[in-house]
């Protein structure tokens, strides 16, 4: 993924518009860029970005594509076109459907991405500690910073995500659920070595108190 998007990268450096391509999208919103890729079914189900706190695993992780584009110099308006390009021409075998956002919405998610994918200021942003409340690790807050919501819906957490389980239904209890945020499973990436294991621990209480409450 990473030479993809060096050559295209470098295409769309010479030739703004081009057959096969959409050329340089319009000035896109990045904060509504942001509520998509994060929404529902949407980016940061499959792709890791560091500022989204996303750990999606099926697509490419985007600071790693990206970063190599950032040192040598190129623009936030042709990383932007790259992504453009991917979201209405994803590659073939990718298993990314086509236009899963368009219009207005695609040039708000490219915008977003060209801002912050591989820039070492919002990966080391997004590393900071989630808030915690009385020195002890905030569960809620944890669930929503490492990017759970994204896949799993949890009422108590406001999370309406459909690509892992619904975890209002499934009602882990606290030992199965810190196993799944150790260990992973499938889609699922593990978190050990991301959280602590308090900050799991946290987790996996907020998910389990939450969900038999339903």
């Amino acid at each position: 993924m990473r030479l993809f998007v060096a050559a295209a990268l470098v295409a769309l450096s010479v030739l703004v518009v081009g057959c096969g391509t959409e050329g340089l999208p319009d000035q896109g919103n990045a904060t509504r860029g942001k509520e998509l890729f994060t929404g529902d079914g949407q980016c940061g189900s499959c792709h890791v970005l560091a500022d989204a706190r996303t750990p999606g695993k099926v697509g490419p992780n985007l600071d790693d594509a990206f970063a190599g584009a950032r040192e040598e110099g190129f623009k936030k308006s042709t990383i932007a076109a790259v992504v453009l390009d991917q979201i209405h021409y994803p590659t073939e075998g990718s298993g990314m459907p086509a236009n899963l956002v368009t219009g207005e919405d695609a040039d708000a998610v490219a915008a977003y991405v060209a801002d912050v994918a591989g820039d070492p200021e919002a990966i080391k942003a997004a590393a900071a500690p989630p808030p915690s409340k009385g020195g002890k690790p905030d569960g809620k807050a944890i669930f929503a910073s490492a990017g759970c919501a994204t896949c799993h819906t949890l009422a108590a957490a406001g999370a309406t995500g459909t690509v892992g389980p619904n975890l209002d239904e499934a009602k882990p209890s606290v030992d199965k659920a810190i196993e799944r945020i150790t260990q992973g499973k499938g889609v699922m990436p593990s978190f050990k070595g991301q959280l602590t294991d308090a900050e799991i621990r946290a987790v996996a209480q907020f998910v389990s108190t939450s969900s038999r409450k339903k």
